[in-house]
């Protein structure tokens, strides 16, 4: 059972008890994100991620992963578009010291100067990495393509430039903007008992911050752009992806969509890797996904393959868009994608860690909490008429394109 119990100042805490386990799963889920940044703050809130491990008065950071080295248990954080969490995973008998730890580490890092210059450079050398990656930089060239005027487009990690500008009055100052009460959820699931909670309530119920107004999340609607984007690199492979403007947060036609793409391309049975990877032998990796925000979304297909065949490639993903497009789909592909998907949601809620991720989520997000029942529920009532509905406002839309290839591929690509 998930309960909710909502502090004097505003901060959520969301627990769920799970009593056949050891561990216990905290998270500090801060709805802030890349999109919250003002222009020349591109990256910043990745870059406070980072800097919330760099030390505070009483602790530093060496002795917090020392501290969590010794209770066994593992820290981590991510930062996304629209929120930043911080989290842990320890057994049951350290989880009043691992919150206690994430509290100092959110609330009084120090932010050294010393620290921050090292620091800008470990974030430049992950910007470097993601662009000697091009199967993962591809995809932050199609977010440029198809949102060019809007934060979501943007890099979360940002760029040379405003990593090398950032100073701690600028971290400061976007700390107090944005990590307010009323936006922290703390989720927390696995075995423990009340004692927890109480404790939390007293770290986290009591804190204010700086009277400084706070600003919304950038709630204007993303507008999508059809365009390419077309990257040169000596690479062995050309990457391609395809975005199509998709479904917001709320839309409550998401499971059509997750029925389309179970359909489409992120199943081993869907139609892009039957067709591309097992009858064509076109690429290794091919596949699709979907990201939604609060005022809107996009849907995604990849595929990386030899610089002879991207325009084989193309072809092909583009035949297989318009098979369902013009005949739809099958009831049997329908009940095998609900199937996949279910199993998938289910087995994902195995851990104490995937808990907390999914109650911190919903209540930042849609601030309830709906049984796995109802979710299951809801899957299996998709219907056919619902899925050609949803694949016809999405796959017959303009499109987005990014590549990157070696010039000579460039030169030939005959669908630009």
């Amino acid at each position: 059972m998930i309960s909710k119990h909502t502090c004097t100042n505003g901060v959520r805490i969301i627990h769920e008890k799970m009593p056949h386990v050891r561990s216990v799963a905290l998270g500090v889920c801060i709805e802030a994100g890349s999109q919250d940044e003002s222009k020349g703050e591109e990256g910043i809130a990745h870059f406070i991620e980072h800097m919330l491990f760099k030390g505070t008065p009483t602790r530093s950071a060496r002795t917090i992963a020392e501290q969590f080295d010794r209770m066994g248990g593992d820290v981590n954080a991510f930062t996304s578009k629209d929120m930043t969490c911080f989290y842990a995973t320890v057994l049951g008998d350290h989880a009043e010291t691992a919150i206690s730890i994430l509290e100092d580490m959110i609330f009084h890092s120090v932010f050294d100067e010393v620290e921050m210059e090292k620091e800008k450079s470990v974030v430049l050398e992950e910007i470097a990495t993601v662009e000697d990656t091009p199967d993962d930089d591809v995809h932050e060239q199609l977010w440029r393509s198809m949102y060019p005027e809007h934060p979501i487009g943007k890099s979360i990690l940002g760029s040379k430039y405003t990593i090398e500008s950032f100073n701690k009055e600028m971290v400061r100052n976007f700390i107090n903007r944005v990590y307010k009460p009323e936006r922290i959820v703390i989720s927390v699931a696995g075995n423990f008992d009340d004692r927890l909670i109480n404790m939390i309530e007293t770290l986290f119920g009591s804190f204010e911050s700086p009277s400084q107004k706070l600003v919304a999340s950038n709630t204007e609607t993303p507008l999508f752009k059809p365009g390419i984007i077309i990257k040169e690199k000596d690479v062995e492979q050309s990457h391609l992806c395809i975005g199509f403007p998709a479904l917001a947060l709320k839309d409550k036609r998401m499971y059509d969509l997750v029925i389309l793409d179970s359909i489409l391309g992120s199943a081993m049975s869907s139609r892009l890797f039957q067709e591309v990877r097992e009858e064509r032998g076109l690429a290794y990796s091919v596949y699709s996904y979907y990201t939604s925000y609060e005022e809107g979304g996009s849907f995604i297909i990849y595929g990386g393959t030899s610089p002879e065949k991207t325009n084989e490639l193309y072809e092909t993903i583009d035949k297989i868009i318009e098979m369902v497009l013009t005949e739809g789909v099958s009831e049997e592909e329908i009940d095998q994608a609900k199937e996949h998907v279910i199993g998938g949601f289910l087995l994902s809620l195995e851990s104490t860690e995937s808990r907390m991720s999914r109650n911190g989520r919903n209540e930042i997000v849609y601030g309830k909490h709906r049984s796995i029942d109802d979710v299951v529920s809801d899957i299996q009532s998709v219907k056919r008429e619902n899925i050609i509905q949803i694949a016809n406002k999405i796959l017959g839309n303009e499109r987005a394109i990014s590549i990157i290839a070696p010039k000579e591929t460039i030169e030939g690509i005959a669908f630009i």
